[in-house]
């Protein structure tokens, strides 16, 4: 794996927490660098030049048990500031000789600490004897602290909600600072890094950039590269760094499967072939794409079915074109922590429409990922920065399967052409209403449900659509917009009046992602 060259950073230890990568947003939005490694291989990058500070994640195991994970010592014999988070606090105690029990308290969810003393990572945020609300998740609970700990904030269920030792420089919290929920939190980690950790907080990504650049005409020397689009943004910002670095060098790749919303297909070819001059190969696979899903009704059959197809066609385009020696691809920071993930479980499956898992082993190619450090969000501004124009830097995440993830069960050409004109009509009156940019991530889905209705005079037996929205500032954690209700009936009223073949409109307003209907 690939480190970026950094002045300054923090290492992030992660214990397995499913918010450990808002941790590394919070610490990138004071201008500092983060990097995230599993506990097992944090030793080796506690080496690295340039480190300012650690910070322990939360993470799902319990300190009592025999072998739970650990910090190497290491972290508190650096003499660098450290900050514990949830599970990071009690890891912290355990191993400088405080003690952990389970709590007859548990906290989980919204809760209040005081503030019973000053410390530096209160500065200008919260004071003493002041009532804050933050979020909590936790069974266990610090119940003795360690020599030279002070004990700075308190709740209900956590006596010892925020410790310091102000001469080591150690600082912990039960909360998690990284949520939204906590609403002060992204202040106390801009006093952690700045403030504590003495970072300048100058990493931007203008300098990523020219990093970035810098660093693709070293990788690539006078070699080609080949880069498969997808019609989304990681992929396109991806194109247009590397073609900024190494020019007619790169050849771009864009597998049309014809699942991708209306005119998509056809602005990422006149983007990349009329605005950037970019070699671009259209390959139209709709039919195949199609064919090849006739009859399938599982999700996860669908996926590997499109992948497999994917495979198979870019490679054939790829023999083609010939003489590459990198295949450069949009991954992101979150399929890097995903893919090294020591908890295991679902990440793997999660991950499998992301990737093009295979394909360099089977091209004999070696691998190009410029936005492996970066954030989706990041993402953007590094696009903005590139001159990409708004709209498609905007342009909500879709998935690499497209529609056929959209259409629970089987899938037909008919439901297809259903779905993508309510789907444009959704985004239509979103646009009209002036939402776009305050949504994250709006789509349309045909349910496997159809309804009798009366339309007119006549009796209709036909499908149900649902409406999803949410709101999100990493894609990470999401919630449903909250629509008000003439938008939502000018919405369904318009879909079916003019989508033939949906007699009925419902809006989700759950807040995780549904099962199959996913909104990443």
């Amino acid at each position: 794996m690939y480190v970026l060259a950094m002045s300054e950073h923090i290492l992030i230890i992660d214990f397995g927490s499913q918010v450990t990568q808002l941790i590394a947003r919070r610490v990138r939005e004071s201008g500092v660098y983060s990097e995230i490694v599993p506990y097992q291989s944090a030793e080796a990058a506690l080496e690295r030049e340039g480190l300012r500070g650690i910070i322990l994640s939360g993470g799902p195991a319990s300190v009592l048990e025999g072998e739970s994970p650990r910090a190497p010592d290491k972290v508190f014999e650096l003499g660098l500031p450290v900050l514990g988070i949830c599970y990071g606090e009690q890891v912290m105690c355990a191993q400088l000789g405080g003690s952990v029990e389970a709590s007859d308290h548990r906290e989980f969810g919204r809760a209040f600490l005081t503030v019973s003393h000053h410390c530096p990572l209160f500065d200008g945020v919260w004071s003493e004897g002041e009532r804050h609300q933050v979020w909590m998740s936790h069974g266990d609970r610090v119940v003795t602290i360690p020599d030279g700990f002070l004990v700075v904030g308190t709740s209900d269920g956590a006596p010892f909600a925020a410790i310091c030792d102000e001469h080591r420089q150690f600082y912990a919290v039960q909360f998690h600072p990284e949520v939204v929920h906590t609403p002060d939190g992204g202040k106390l980690y801009r006093n952690f890094v700045i403030d504590i950790c003495g970072c300048h907080g100058d990493w931007s990504m203008a300098s990523f950039k020219d990093d970035s650049i810098a660093r693709i005409k070293k990788q690539a020397g006078f070699e080609r590269v080949i880069c498969g689009l997808s019609g989304g943004v990681d992929s396109a910002v991806t194109a247009v760094l590397i073609h900024e670095a190494i020019g007619d060098q790169l050849t771009c790749i864009f597998v049309d499967h014809g699942l991708m919303r209306a005119g998509e297909a056809e602005d990422v070819v006149r983007l990349f072939r009329e605005a950037y001059n970019i070699t671009l190969v259209h390959v139209d696979a709709s039919e195949q794409f199609l064919n090849a899903l006739d009859g399938i009704s599982d999700p996860e059959v669908k996926r590997k079915t499109i992948g497999k197809l994917f495979i198979d066609v870019f490679e054939a385009e790829a023999a083609k074109i010939g003489g590459a020696t990198y295949l450069a691809q949009g991954t992101l920071y979150p399929d890097v922590i995903e893919s090294v993930s020591f908890t295991g479980g679902p990440s793997v499956t999660i991950k499998s429409h992301h990737n093009v898992g295979g394909l360099p082993e089977r091209m004999n190619m070696q691998l190009m990922e410029p936005l492996r450090e970066l954030f989706k969000d990041e993402v953007r501004e590094l696009g903005r920065e590139l001159g990409l124009p708004n709209h498609f830097v905007g342009r909500h995440p879709f998935p690499g399967p497209g529609l056929a993830i959209r259409i629970p069960g089987a899938i037909s050409r008919d439901k297809i052409e259903i779905l993508r004109k309510a789907d444009l009509i959704y985004l239509d009156e979103i646009r009209k209403a002036g939402l776009y940019d305050a949504i994250w991530q709006a789509f349309a889905v045909l349910l496997p449900v159809q309804t009798v209705g009366v339309m007119g005079d006549g009796r209709t037996y036909d499908y149900v659509c649902g409406l999803r929205a949410v709101t999100s500032t990493d894609g990470m954690t999401a919630d449903y917009y909250h629509f008000d209700h003439d938008f939502l009936s000018q919405t369904a009223t318009r879909i079916i009046n003019e989508v033939r073949g949906i007699n009925r409109v419902v809006y989700d307003i759950t807040s995780k992602p549904p099962g199959t209907i996913e909104w990443e």
